[in-house]
Order: C-alpha cells, then structure tokens, then sequence
C-alpha cells in the first residue's frame, strides 16, 4: 500500500484482529454462551428479562481480559496513526479496549466499551467500571442510590438493535468526505456482515477512494474491496503499511 503526503486512511476492525490476543469472539461458540443464544446476553430484551444472567456474561467477558494484551496488528495502527496525524480515524466494532490499551487516539468506538458501564435511568456519562461482578450481582447506580432512587447499571456496550454511539457515523462520513479520491479504505479482521460498518467499503468506493481487506478468511462482501490479503493480521497488517 502506498502512502503520499495526501494519503487518509480509514481503518476498521472487527473481532479478528483481536482474536490473535487471545480475545474469544461469538462465532468461535456458534453464536451460543453456555448454551444461550447471543441475543438473550446482548440485547435490551435480554437485559430487561434477566439482567443477573446479562452481567454474568459481561463479567465473564471482563475477567477473560486479564493478562490479554495488544499484538503487532494494534501497534502497527498506532504506528500510522502517529504518520498521518489527523489523516487517520480508526472506526472498531470491537468493545475489548485493546486500540487504546496499544496507544491508538483517533477512536470511534462503534460497538461501546467492555470496561465501561453506565446507569439504564440518569444521564450520569459512562464511566470506567473493569469489575467482574460475582454472580448473581446486579449492580446498581451510586448516583440514583445517593438520590432516593433504585437503578440498575448496565454495560456500556452497542446491543442488538440498539443504535451505534451518538454523531459515530456522521464522524466516519465527514473524513470520507474530507479525504474524496485520497481515501485508503482497510477493513482488518471484519466478517463483512454486520451493518453499517460493513457498508463502509461501498462508500469509500462513490468517492473514488481505494479499498483493502486483510482477513483470515474471505467475509460476505469480499468482492466489494479493490486488494485482498488473507492471512493473519499479526503478520498482514504490519506488511501492508511499510
């Protein structure tokens, strides 16, 4: 891949590129965690249906990340980012932190944060929370508790059907729009499916940008991307942008 001084790149990643940490995705257990479908854990019907058996999930998830650090992938991005400056906007589906933790800046956070949680009834902003809560823990909001008020908190976490982190996309669209012809498109570690990240590639491609895809295997909108390389990301990425 080659990089000018008027080069922007847009970088997405999804759960592959985390995958190589040692971070477990849903498609690793067909969708299922401990015998529950992934809707019944991630989604506000879940979590208004039994919200113990939500936080023991996410729990779980949280305990799981201890010891579990950045790869090569992750600091090549910071590496580029550090290149472009403001020419570079990392969009992550990912929640495990892992982007931050490698020293990556200029995030947009689509899918939320596991180690963060926030209040279902104030307005009280997310905040930092990387308890594993023991099970059959709930917790609730300290904020509401000190006003009289009984409120549970919840993970700060994108669910299904939920809508994505307020101005997320409008974000993603002015630096494609800023970039036009100039824009390199690399989705990283994507399966291509879930939307609207997977239609990013489309609109790098109306304005005349370049797309790539660096992937362990070929995701469902492969045929959409101008450069393919499949391989792990850990070795891929690092290579693409030397």
């Amino acid at each position: 891949m080659r990089i000018t001084d008027t080069t922007h790149v847009l970088v997405l990643t999804g759960a592959g590129i985390s995958a190589e940490s040692g971070v477990p995705t849903f498609r690793d257990a067909g969708g299922l965690w401990e015998g529950h479908d992934v809707t019944e854990v991630a989604s506000p019907e879940g979590f208004a249906a039994d919200p113990l058996l939500v936080w023991r999930f996410y729990s779980q998830r949280r305990a799981g990340m201890q010891g579990i650090e950045p790869n090569t992938a992750h600091r090549a991005l910071v590496d580029l980012e550090r290149r472009l400056g403001d020419r570079f906007l990392l969009a992550t589906q990912n929640v495990d932190g892992l982007h931050a933790a490698a020293g990556s800046e200029r995030i947009i956070e689509m899918h939320g944060a596991l180690m963060r949680s926030r209040c279902t009834r104030c307005d009280r902003p997310p905040f930092a929370d990387t308890t594993a809560y023991r099970a059959g823990v709930a917790p609730m909001c300290g904020q509401c508790k000190a006003r009289g008020v009984d409120a549970l908190l919840r993970p700060d976490i994108v669910w299904f059907g939920e809508m994505l982190p307020e101005g997320a996309i409008a974000q993603i669209e002015a630096f494609v729009r800023r970039a036009g012809r100039n824009l390199a498109f690399v989705a990283i570690g994507t399966s291509g499916l879930v939307h609207p990240a997977a239609g990013l590639v489309e609109a790098a491609r109306r304005v005349g940008g370049t797309s790539y895809l660096v992937n362990l295997e070929a995701p469902a909108n492969v045929t959409a991307f101008d450069h393919v390389v499949l391989g792990p990301a850990t070795r891929e990425v690092p290579a693409l942008f030397t």
